[in-house]
């Protein structure tokens, strides 16, 4: 039987705690199933299990983060023969601590990020690899606190330029809550005849394709990027791409597409060039199955851009 994980994140004081207990005083939502609560972090608020009908909620306290093991976690769940879990994630530890050791039948269902709008910004700006980490896979971002004063495109912008997807709520004092409603442009035009990603543009346009990959099949796309060859590249084929950095230059990654280009042998490894080809999704030996692959047309040897790694 699958174990349901109910994800909760952000950083001490940012309104987790409050929102666990709300939400297990819910009947909608706690209904007698035996549940068992991970706290990896102590906060100010403490839990009053006699408010939520606490019979069926087991809090266990995960003190190091050492102790995220799928053996610790699984003995915890048995000893209350709990049938879904929540975790209060501690934020100085990574997400990864947690998704590379649930038990194998352990499945987050829902994970949700909380962050205080009045200090997130500056947060952002001091441990940037720590709010990367808790907004790369969040369903949604709750940032409670906000009031008038907050720049709310600021916000938005840090967000979006982590994670597209996530739906992203303000929580004023009052307790009313308004949902993001803010459109986010692409900056290029996909409808263009000729699609032209500008030097600072591949990061976005590269996950943009990534998520919506039919809607750019068959379009004609410009970009600048960096040729990669190696003996395991077939004939008549090269790489085209640049590094991406997502917060912090410990997670750059080359982001690359598979190219067909007859003229490919002249080409020389680490050179850029400003590429002009179709966007077709076939089978390539490069994926060993369907994927994004550049039909050149032209190909042009040019300078590295301003800023060579690629960033959001």
């Amino acid at each position: 039987m699958d174990i349901p994980v109910y994800l909760f994140t952000g950083f001490l004081e940012s309104g987790k705690t409050k929102f666990i207990q709300e939400t297990l005083m819910d009947k909608r939502f706690n209904n007698g199933e035996k549940t068992l609560l991970l706290l990896c972090e102590e906060g100010e608020i403490e839990y009053n299990p006699s408010v939520f009908s606490g019979e069926n909620v087991f809090i266990e306290l995960v003190e190091d983060e050492s102790d995220l093991t799928p053996e610790n976690l699984e003995k915890l769940r048995r000893k209350c023969k709990a049938e879904r879990v929540i975790v209060e994630y501690n934020g100085m530890w990574q997400l990864q601590s947690l998704f590379q050791n649930m038990p194998s039948k352990w499945i987050i269902a829902q994970e949700f990020m909380f962050a205080d709008a009045n200090t997130f910004v500056s947060f952002n700006a001091n441990m940037r690899s720590l709010v990367v980490d808790k907004l790369t896979t969040c369903e949604i971002v709750i940032f409670n606190r906000f009031t008038d004063a907050v720049d709310k495109m600021a916000l938005h912008k840090i967000v979006r330029g982590i994670n597209r997807k996530a739906n992203i709520a303000y929580e004023r004092v009052s307790g009313d809550v308004e949902f993001d409603n803010i459109e986010d442009p692409l900056p290029f035009d996909v409808n263009a005849p000729v699609i032209e990603i500008g030097d600072l543009d591949y990061a976005i346009w590269y996950r943009d394709l990534s998520e919506e990959l039919e809607k750019y099949n068959g379009k004609q796309i410009k970009f600048k990027g960096i040729v990669a060859k190696a003996e395991s590249v077939p004939e008549g084929s090269f790489v085209i791409g640049r590094p991406v950095m997502t917060c912090c230059v410990d997670d750059i990654q080359f982001a690359g597409l598979a190219c067909n280009y007859k003229g490919a042998a002249v080409l020389q490894n680490k050179q850029w060039v400003k590429i002009d080809a179709i966007l077709n999704l076939e089978k390539h030996k490069m994926y060993g199955k369907v994927g994004p692959v550049l039909n050149v047309i032209s190909v042009v040897v040019t300078d590295a851009p301003e800023e060579p790694v690629a960033t959001f």
